[in-house]
């Protein structure tokens, strides 16, 4: 009796198996022709600038003198300011009597300066990559923020910058501001 019991339940499961099995094939196959579109979708923030729509493209064009100017002006004070930040730490580490906790406070202001100011050129990288002239990235305690041409602003451009900052730095999207430079 014992013997039977367990060939009609094993039976039974290789049975309801199958059958699963089955359903999932018959309703998997037809939801994988269909492709949802989805906002944000890597198809569409990697649209081929020569291959998309204009509503979809991000319109690359020469920058004009005063914006070339604003965005030169930006790195070099920029640079500066990080320059001013090494050279600070520098001093620190230099000095033969400081103190370890300064030194050690010192080595993280270098380690996050380092950071941030990798985080921030790959940003600038990517969004230049993706069709902007050109690209100013800000790291704050607050978000980032992202400068790009005012002319090449719009939905697009949002979906683009907003991805290529997330994709490198964990933020939330309503942390992330994108300015437009006159």
């Amino acid at each position: 009796m014992k013997f039977q019991k367990k060939h009609i339940i094993s039976a039974a499961l290789v049975l309801a198996l199958g059958a699963a099995v089955y359903v999932n094939w018959q309703f998997g196959s037809s939801a994988a022709n269909a492709k949802p579109k989805e906002l944000g979708a890597a198809s569409y923030v990697n649209a081929d600038v020569s291959s998309a729509t204009a509503d979809q493209s991000v319109q690359t064009s020469s920058l004009s003198d005063s914006q070339e100017k604003f965005f030169a002006a930006e790195r070099v004070k920029r640079q500066s300011a990080q320059d001013k930040v090494l050279d600070e730490a520098k001093k620190v580490f230099d000095l033969e009597n400081a103190a370890d906790e300064d030194k050690s406070e010192a080595q993280k202001n270098v380690e996050s300066l380092l950071k941030s100011y990798t985080v921030q050129d790959s940003i600038e990288s990517i969004v230049k990559a993706k069709g902007f002239s050109d690209c100013l990235c800000y790291i704050s305690d607050e978000g980032v923020t992202v400068i790009v041409p005012n002319e090449q602003l719009n939905d697009t451009a949002a979906l683009v910058i907003d991805d290529a900052v997330a994709s490198h730095y964990k933020v939330d999207y309503d942390k992330i501001s994108i300015v437009g430079a006159a």
